[in-house]
């Protein structure tokens, strides 16, 4: 069963390193090949599903690596390896032959067979691994043409920002450690000791909501679609930006724990699905819109997260993955044959390419929250847990699943106008199109749109009964029948609304098509103060602590300079007056040395005179 597990992890992410160390070898093969490696990985998940395998190894002292595929995890697994095998094949009709294919699979491999790590991880060690991993390959992922600067700038956008709040992970394990939690293991967490639980909450809660772009982190996501969109489809949708919601989902107990974490976090997501889902209303580029919409859903399963509706969130994680994936490759598609994505460029663009605009209808009222879908049944499920925990929650949740109906119908809306007569000006504005979609783009938009429109059906009495005991959520609310009808009548209320107003701009907060000036606030807040400490601290360095060094060597030197003339001048002159003393007195000392034995005698005599008058004068 450990095999299983592990294999579960090593297959993409091996078969992703060796596709982009090697893949440009073999480029021709490569699409194939990274297809087949996604498909294996759907067997080993839909078999690890069944089978719940777990596995462990020694990692460091008293801290193991563990695997394991539990209720919540099994049901990620199964998404993230649906979800990645649909866009790789998307992929493969897309970019064909050529463009480093084998760099773009490989990376796309090893993106979600991190993201199989973190939600299969059982000790925070190796959750952290994966979601480092993930993160790296979410930067050059959307900085793959990395000969185009903005768009390696929004790579580092995106990748600066996530990092900042990942920090939050590591001052998590930090405090489990001082807390008592030896061993790192998630389900430990909740026993930290105080003040340290509290410590390991806001860790977990900055880098969760960091990562599922919540406020104020979210405008990330809007840098993240200079992507290619495969990555766009599989980041927004089973991976990266789930992987906070999934942190929150599997750790729950710990928000409860802490006392204050849980109503903070469903705070924070019932804020941000209404905020960012004005934010999508305000949007004329379809993928800005779908990038915003990414954000305001995923606040729903942090809403979840935080109300204690672990199954619900996660219905809707799955449901969402399923929705938006195809709506960003429908929007990749579009992309690729017309060459924009710009909403009034698109007109008509249903009517041209039906299958995409089939795929792209299903998914966008899924979005919309229309019944009976699968998105109305998944988010009634977080609502319904919402409104135990107060009315206000209920009440902006609600009025966030209309906004989410606004933003859905007015792609709607575009895309299903008639073609205007000179719509080709209006093309070829971000790229050259081909006028054509690829026949092997088609089935994965098809399933994709398939499981959009019934995934729902895990919302019904029997099969959410069986979901809830089987991910340990039985005691989780249900949503009442008056609850249904309500949030289904206030859907399609507000697509009423949005269909009938066509492309007439909806009041919006100012600011919400700039993402809330998010970017230009974390600019003046953090990049420039933070910028200008560094300049600070540059010129203090050079001036203070290096000019310090530089005024003790130049000290140095005239010490040396000094002691260098104490030396010529003192001790070397005395040494030598020494010597020319010594030498004088030799010189005179060998004088009476004449070698005549009479003036020896007389030198005797001489000296024994000079005694005797000295003994004489002296007494």
């Amino acid at each position: 069963m450990s095999a299983l597990a592990w294999a579960l992890i090593v297959t993409p992410l091996g078969a992703g390193a060796l596709l982009g160390l090697t893949g440009h070898r073999f480029e021709r093969w490569v699409p194939g090949l990274g297809v087949a490696a996604a498909v294996v990985t759907l067997g080993l998940a839909v078999v690890a599903a069944v089978m719940r395998p777990e596995a462990s190894s020694p990692l460091f002292a008293g801290i193991r690596a563990g695997l394991e595929v539990d209720g919540l995890s099994a049901v990620l697994v199964v998404t993230v390896a649906a979800v990645t095998l649909a866009v790789l094949a998307f992929s493969a009709g897309e970019l064909g032959r050529g463009g480093n294919g084998g760099r773009f699979f490989g990376l796309m491999l090893v993106f979600a067979g991190a993201m199989l790590v973190t939600v299969t991880a059982t000790t925070l060690p190796l959750l952290l691994m994966g979601w480092e991993v993930m993160g790296a390959a979410s930067w050059a992922l959307i900085g793959f043409w990395w000969h185009e600067p903005a768009r390696v700038r929004a790579a580092d956008t995106a990748f600066l920002t996530t990092r900042t709040a990942d920090l939050g992970l590591y001052l998590a394990a930090g405090a489990a450690l001082a807390g008592g939690v030896g061993s790192l293991s998630l389900d430990a967490l909740p026993g930290a000791a105080s003040p340290w639980l509290h410590l390991v909450g806001a860790g977990v809660v900055l880098a969760a909501l960091g990562k599922s772009a919540q406020l104020p982190f979210s405008f990330w996501l809007s840098r993240a679609m200079e992507g290619p969109s495969p990555v766009s489809a599989l980041l927004h949708s089973a991976t990266m930006v789930a992987a906070g919601a999934y942190l929150l989902l599997r750790l729950e107990p710990l928000l409860v724990a802490t006392g204050w974490a849980g109503p903070f976090v469903a705070w924070a997501g019932a804020i941000t699905a209404l905020a960012l889902g004005l934010v999508a209303v305000a949007q004329s580029d379809l993928k800005q819109l779908l990038a915003a919409s990414t954000a305001a859903q995923i606040g729903f399963m942090v809403l979840a997260a935080g109300s204690g509706a672990v199954v619900g969130g996660a219905l809707h994680l799955v449901a969402h993955a399923a929705t938006k994936a195809g709506l960003f490759l429908a929007a990749g598609a579009w992309l690729t044959a017309l060459g924009t994505k710009q909403l009034p460029a698109l007109r008509g663009a249903a009517r041209t390419y039906p299958v995409v605009g089939a795929a792209f209808t299903a998914g966008a009222l899924a979005l919309a929250g229309l019944p009976p879908l699968s998105l109305w049944v998944t988010k009634d499920e977080v609502l319904a847990a919402a409104i135990e925990r107060g009315p206000g929650l209920y009440a902006i949740g609600l009025v966030a699943a209309a906004v989410s109906a606004l933003y859905s119908v007015k792609a709607l809306w575009y895309v299903w106008r008639a073609l205007p007569a000179n719509a080709s000006d209006a093309y070829d504005r971000e790229k050259q199109g081909t006028r054509r979609i690829s026949p092997a783009m088609a089935p994965p938009l098809l399933v994709l749109s398939f499981a959009a429109a019934t995934l729902g059906v895990f919302g019904l009495p029997g099969p959410s009964a069986w979901l809830r005991a089987a991910a340990g959520g039985a005691d989780e609310p249900a949503p009442r029948l008056w609850e249904l009808a309500l949030s289904a009548g206030v859907a399609l209320a507000a697509a009423g609304l949005a269909w009938w107003r066509g492309d007439r701009a909806v009041p919006v907060p100012a600011g919400s098509r700039r993402w809330l000036c998010l970017e230009q606030a974390a600019y003046a807040l953090v990049a420039r103060p933070v910028t200008a400490l560094a300049r600070l601290l540059a010129v203090f360095d050079d001036r203070v602590v290096d000019g310090a060094v530089r005024q003790v060597a130049r000290g140095g030197v005239a010490a040396a300079r000094l002691a260098r003339r104490a030396d010529d001048g003192g001790i070397d002159a005395a040494v030598r007056a020494v010597a020319i003393a010594a030498r004088r007195l030799g010189r005179r000392a060998r004088r009476p040395q004449t070698g005549l034995l009479h003036q020896y005698y007389a030198q005797v005599a001489i000296g024994f005179a000079v005694l005797l008058l000295l003994v004489l004068v002296l007494r």
